[in-house]
């Protein structure tokens, strides 16, 4: 109360008042309905002390509030804000939210897609044109004053977090850096890093959710809390959370039960109570299904809800079965409502188009509240149904782990339905920091007075490995910064090699490797230590027993290697037996998934790589194509034939034969069974070991049983640590290898980049060429096959139609790789076209080898994939949308997704194209105009 102050106090108090009313955070407050956190206090007042900000704070809690202040400094000074976000949705929402408040003449917006009043005050962009623009010496970077980079966590992103690292080291010192990060562990680390690339920076860390999130496992009927007295609500709070004992004692008790029917049969053995009892139990614990889940959330006031399964189809199949299930969330007026904005935000797509799209289904949907959201999905429809759920006209959601990715929908409840997920490779429990970025959604600030976070009972789930997923609030920021040709040549353009190298030196990515040195260098020094009391173990009053080990493991290595080496030649046999074999040949694989009867319809490929991705080659001879007995269509590996095979059999393959058909499949099969099932092969005859006859083994085993050492009654103990010394010694010059390579390490790579530019006359010292100016402008991962198609001008003469294909293979990157069938590709010109790339990047990828750029590491062109080139060609040729994606089996948002990073490609090499005596640059902008129609074209803004 005013009236307790004393004199001094009320005119302190008074003082203190006014000085914040002089500051431009006070009219900023105003501007909002709701008070300020302490957090965005700090970081606010922070940026208007002049220094840069790193906000690392949970989802949703308000963290852009930072960013937004920057925005009204840039406007008080006269100056301009860059506001950088990682993905074009997320731009497209936050230039929505800036015109709203700003008003459409102080705000602009520059994607891949769209180009907005570039020359605003206020400017919102993918961290990409950011980039591009700085390398360029953009007109625009004039009077720039603040550069928001909204989800700088994405800095990890093994395939574009380089790009954020460029950015934070090519800034002009006068731009204030503002950071906003989802809660790293290493924030300080970080922050230390930004420190010294980029001046003063404060580090402001929040770990407190706005909205407490209540954490349970759904089982059977009943919903359990994870934790039995939730005093922190999921944060880092003082309070121990205790796991809660029923559900331990549920999943003890369901997790050791098995159900043995040959025990059920025996029944005088089992009394009928036990089996009641056992049937009362096992009532009681199953998984939900999808419509009973969502019926029990809205029963209990928890929807709307986003339900995270890690798989498009099974989205898809979640909202099929909520309306086979009868499930209406919304009322009639609710229903009229989703009509009107879902027919007002989809009537520029023709009629014969949302036929193809699935419309009709997905408009039932969403008029009933449910709706899939995935990256499978039109670009339109997603936005649909992210502005419905935020209206509260959609309730229920089955999404993909890509919503999560800080596109503004927050629910009231979150709802995963497993702990693992497909990676790309295996099926990965999800870690601690995809838990909290999936739960992360629960709890809408400002509606919620909690938010809940759900997972659904499965057979196996561990509760202590939940709490520690739970528990977890963060996850650690890694960088994942590789030098690139297009990065080395406008470096050298802009700062020379010397200084280029330096640069590179500042990155974060190097920053930390040479930080973890410290550690290895410690642990070096304790190994060292442990060597000295294993020397003195394996001491031996006989003679050196040091070198008696040597020869035993001499002896061992030498085994190790004939064996080595007779497992070589047993390939070769095979893949020279391989090479032999023609379409028709009836062949029995010997081992494998595969093994059995087959018949080969394509030898395979000559000996070589088929991926580009050295270091990850699982073959080195032909994988022939080959219908089992069992009716599957596959490409074998020598992995598969560990021994020589021979043709048993000869058939004829009928030319109406398709791979594609199972009635084909079933056909072929079946004559295959009959021609050759009664067919024993012959068994492989054993050779004898070379060890047997090999000197250097004799030799070796004869001064081991001469040497003194081999007599000492405590040979085998001293042997014992003889091993433990040579273990440890390995680790240890393992280590200083480490320490070794990761001092200077970027640096050394850009050296080896630079190596080979030089070699293909893109640089000479310090100067750029033509050939490396034209690679300047070529952005992505294929950058320097694009140049070097440029220069050999592949595509000359080709149609706008067959430069779109060609281009499309710089991009395109299947989701699953298909062997068994080669991509239909557009013949003449651009058949051949293809082919020319293809051999290219043969050619670049030989001297990547030679110059030890390992695409294993990052770096380097991967080849090309013609799997979109056909969908590209057809396109462009002005195909119908349904002939287009019936052919290429594809989603309609992936085929979109496609089309416009070929259109953005497309932009980059008409700008890189030579303007004289070529076709390329004014048909690549042709192509533009032909691939962004319909479907393609429909993308808006905000």
């Amino acid at each position: 109360m005013t009236e307790d102050l004393t004199p001094a106090e009320a005119y302190a108090a008074a003082r203190a008042r006014n000085a914040e009313q002089a500051t431009a955070l006070a009219p900023f407050r105003e501007m909002y309905e709701f008070g300020l956190d302490p957090f965005q206090i700090e970081a606010c007042q922070a940026l208007e002390a002049g220094k840069g900000v790193l906000v690392a704070a949970p989802t949703g809690s308000g963290k852009t509030i930072v960013g937004e202040f920057a925005v009204h400094l840039a406007l008080t000074q006269g100056r301009k804000c860059f506001y950088t976000t990682p993905i074009k949705a997320l731009s497209n929402q936050k230039y929505a939210d800036l015109v709203k408040r700003y008003g459409n003449d102080k705000v602009g917006l520059l994607t891949g897609d769209n180009s907005v009043n570039g020359d605003a005050p206020i400017v919102v962009m993918t961290t990409e044109v950011l980039r591009n623009m700085l390398y360029a010496g953009s007109q625009a970077l004039s009077g720039l004053g603040y550069v928001v980079m909204d989800e700088v966590h994405y800095l990890s992103d093994r395939f574009r977090g380089a790009v954020w690292e460029e950015v934070i080291i090519h800034l002009p010192e006068s731009v204030t850096l503002v950071s906003l990060s989802a809660t790293v562990s290493n924030a300080e680390e970080f922050g230390d890093w930004l420190d010294t690339v980029r001046g003063d920076t404060e580090v402001i860390v929040s770990e407190s959710r706005p909205v407490p999130l209540w954490q349970h496992v759904l089982a059977g009927r009943r919903m359990y809390d994870l934790f039995e007295e939730e005093t922190d609500h999921g944060g880092r709070g003082a309070s121990r959370r205790e796991l809660n004992p029923d559900l331990l004692r549920l999943a003890r008790t369901e997790n050791t039960r098995t159900y043995n029917p040959r025990e059920r049969r025996r029944g005088k053995m089992v009394r009928e109570a036990d089996r009641e009892r056992e049937r009362r139990q096992r009532s009681r614990i199953w998984t939900p299904g999808r419509p009973e889940v969502i019926e029990r959330l809205d029963a209990e006031g928890l929807l709307p809800a986003i339900t995270f399964i890690f798989s498009r189809a099974g989205c898809e199949a979640a909202v099929q079965q909520c309306l086979h299930a009868g499930l209406r969330l919304n009322d009639d007026d609710g229903r009229q409502r989703v009509r009107e904005i879902v027919e007002a935000r989809t009537a520029a797509i023709p009629s014969e188009d949302l036929h193809v799209l699935g419309y009709y289904e997905w408009l039932e949907a969403l008029e009933r509240g449910i709706a899939a959201h995935h990256a499978g999905m039109l670009p339109t429809f997603k936005e649909v149904v992210e502005e419905l759920f935020v209206r509260g006209l959609v309730k229920a959601v089955f999404a993909t782990e890509t919503l999560a990715l800080g596109i503004n929908m927050p629910a009231r409840t979150v709802i995963l339905e497993k702990l693992v997920k497909w990676n790309g490779e295996q099926h990965a429990d999800i870690t601690p920091g995809e838990y909290t970025q999936l739960t992360g959604r629960a709890g809408r600030r400002g509606i919620d007075v909690e938010g809940h976070a759900v997972v659904l009972w499965q057979r196996g789930l561990d509760p202590e490995h939940l709490a520690g997923l739970a528990g977890t609030r963060t996850y650690p920021l890694r960088s994942s910064f590789k030098p690139s040709y297009n990065m080395a040549v406008n470096l050298v353009e802009g700062f020379g090699r010397h200084r280029s190298r330096e640069l590179l030196e500042t990155s974060f990515a190097q920053f930390q490797a040479d930080r973890s040195v410290v550690g290895i260098s410690r642990q070096v020094q304790r190994n060292e230590e442990g060597l000295d009391g294993y020397r003195q173990g394996m001491t031996c009053h006989l003679g050196d027993f040091g070198e008696y080990a040597r020869l035993r493991r001499d002896l061992k290595d030498r085994e190790t290697e004939l064996a080595r080496q007779g497992a070589a030649q047993r390939r070769a046999q095979a893949a020279g037996s391989l090479e032999k074999l023609k379409p028709g040949d009836v062949i029995h694989v010997p081992t494998g998934k595969f093994a059995g009867l087959a018949l080969v319809l394509d030898p395979g490929i000559p000996a070589g790589r088929t991926n580009g991705h050295r270091g990850f080659e699982h073959h080195d001879g032909p994988r022939p194509l080959v219908l089992t007995a069992e009716r599957q269509v596959k490409r074998l590996a020598s992995i598969d034939f560990p021994v020589p095979v021979e043709a048993l059999e000869r058939m004829r393959i009928p030319k109406s034969f398709n791979p594609r058909s199972p009635q084909s499949r079933r056909d072929l099969a079946s004559a295959l069974r009959s021609k050759a099932g009664h067919i024993n092969p012959e068994r492989h005859q054993k050779q004898r070991s070379a060890a047997a006859d090999d000197r250097e083994i004799a030799r070796l085993r004869t001064e081991i049983r001469a040497h003194p050492c081999h007599g000492c009654d405590e040979r085998e103990d001293h042997a014992r640590w003889a091993e433990r010394y040579h273990r440890l010694q390995r680790d240890t010059e393992q280590l200083e290898r480490r320490i070794e390579g990761r001092t200077n390490t970027i640096a050394r790579t850009f050296d080896r980049i630079v190596a080979l530019l030089t070699e293909l006359d893109y640089l000479r010292a310090n100067e750029v060429t033509e050939n490396g100016k034209r690679l300047a402008r070529l952005y992505g991962e294929l950058d320097l096959l694009a140049s070097e198609c440029l220069r050999e001008r592949v595509w000359e003469g080709l149609t706008p139609p067959e430069l779109a294909a060609c281009v499309s293979a710089l991009v395109f990157e299947a989701r699953q790789s298909d062997d068994a069938v080669a991509p239909k590709l557009p013949s003449g010109n651009a058949k051949a076209a293809l082919g020319e790339m293809v051999r290219i990047w043969g050619r670049l990828d030989a001297l990547e080898e030679e110059f030890k750029i390992n695409q294993a590491e990052g770096v380097g062109q991967r080849e090309p994939d013609l799997g979109f080139a056909w969908a590209a060609y057809q396109w462009a040729s002005d195909k119908s949308l349904d002939e287009v994606l019936r052919e290429a089996e594809m989603p309609a948002g992936d085929f979109v997704r496609w089309c416009k990073q070929v259109i953005d490609v497309l932009g980059q090499v008409a700008a890189a194209a030579p303007r004289e005596n070529s076709t390329v640059s004014k048909n690549a902008r042709k192509a533009v105009e032909s691939l962004l129609r319909g479907v393609v074209a429909y993308s808006s803004v905000g």
